[in-house]
This record gives structure tokens, sequence and C-alpha cells, in this order.
């Protein structure tokens, strides 16, 4: 088990692309903290069957746009499981479409806040110890949009552009400790929260996807596992499209 010793923590992760990125880190052998924030009914769902992988797992609530409630997942997930060596950077908020000029201040401020602030404070907590020990794996849930310019989205887009070019800084940095920095961009693949989005928006962006199919949450948890692993020892500052060719860079 390539992960066995390694401690996990996925933001964002009793649902979606989150759950299956943690379910997969636990079948590799890491030690998980599974974190959300609300839904403290779907958490613990979620949380059973993290446990049912591996019971060497821990559910953690917390704000992760906010530094005390950083600190305070931090903190929770030292003690009950050790220090994090695989941080990945899950969360993320509602996402509507809407024209430029119906955008308040208020909402791009939010999608900074999940994508930008939030990776800021939790790589500020989680390195210390990777540089302590010169091994660590930050790995960035990003998107296709940032490639695409998706229009009516730009609050969304702009975010995930900051948290790029973040991830992108800091594989530089922190590469002289052995801490790889990469970035996973998945195209939409409907989860839980696309429950309600319409046939034709969804047949529509289908017929975009070069493979032809729908992606799956495991197909991004693949590519994080590889991210986390030793094999992925020497890529750093690298993003991977889980889109079925809809960008090729």
């Amino acid at each position: 088990m390539p992960l066995e010793g390694r401690i996990a923590l996925v933001t964002g992760s009793t649902r979606g692309l989150g759950k299956e990125i943690a379910l997969e880190l636990a079948r590799r052998g890491a030690r998980v903290a599974m974190n959300y924030a609300n839904s403290q009914d779907v958490a613990e769902r979620a949380f059973a069957d993290l446990k049912a992988v591996s019971k060497h797992s821990f559910l953690v609530r917390g704000d992760v746009t906010d530094s005390a409630g950083v600190e305070g997942v931090c903190r929770e997930v030292v003690d009950r499981l050790g220090p994090i060596d695989i941080l990945v950077l899950n969360a993320t908020c509602d996402q509507p479409h809407k024209p430029i000029d119906e955008y308040d201040w208020e909402f791009f401020q939010t999608m900074l806040d999940f994508f930008v602030k939030s990776p800021v404070l939790f790589t500020q907590a989680c390195v210390p110890h990777m540089k302590r020990q010169r091994w660590g794996r930050i790995i960035h849930i990003t998107s296709e949009v940032f490639a695409l310019g998706v229009p009516n989205f730009s609050a969304y887009v702009a975010a995930k552009g900051g948290q790029t070019g973040l991830a992108r800084s800091l594989a530089r940095e922190l590469a002289p400790w052995n801490i790889t920095v990469n970035m996973i961009a998945p195209g939409w693949i409907p989860v839980e929260r696309h429950a309600n989005d319409s046939h034709e928006e969804k047949d529509a962006y289908l017929a975009t996807i070069p493979a032809g199919r729908w992606g799956v949450p495991a197909d991004v948890a693949a590519a994080a596992a590889f991210f986390a692993s030793e094999e992925a020892a020497f890529v750093t500052g690298q993003t991977v499209h889980i889109n079925g060719g809809n960008t090729v860079n």
C-alpha cells in the first residue's frame, strides 16, 4: 500500500469529488481526515463509508475560509492522526452562472475566499511540518474553466485562475524541500450538487467531450492518488485536465 503511514487531509470531502479522493487515498493506505462545514447527516454517512475502508480515519468539521477554522481543523487532525503529509484542497461553494453586470463584489470575494484564501491558510499551516521532514504533497483541485475562459462565469474563473497562479508559484518555492504542488483540473463531472442541472445543459456539454462520455469521480481520485505517491516525486507545478480531451495543452 504505497501511502501507508501518510496522513492526508482532504477539504470539502463528504460528497462529490472530494469524497472519492478521500476514499481512494484511504484504499492506498493513507490515514485520511475528511472535512466538512455543514450538513452533519451527510458528513456522517460519508464518514461511515470511509471507516469501512480504513479504521484510521477522522471526520473534522470546520470553516475552510476562516483562519480560526483552518487552525482548528489542522490542530484536530494532528491530535487525532498526526502531522499532515498530504493536503488536498478541494472545498468548494455554489457557482452560479451570471453576466458580469449581475455579480456584486461580495460574491467575487466569496470565490476568492474558497479558492485563494483557503489554500493559502492551509498551506501555511501544513508546510512547516512538510519542510521539517523534507516530504510533502499539496494537490489543488482547480477546474478546466480557467483554460476554457467560460463566459458568464467570471467570478469562479477568476478565482480558479488565482488558485492556479498560487500553486504554480508554490511548486517552485517548495521544490527544494521535496514538497510537490500539483493541480487537477476536472471538467464537468456530475455529482450531487448537479442533480438539478437541466438535461439540455448536460447534453450540450457532453457533445463537446472528445472521449464521448461523462467523467466520474474515480477519474479524479486516481489522479490525486498518483500526485500523492512516490511515483510522482519528480512531478511538480503541473496541471492534469480530467475532461476526456475537452482541453488540450
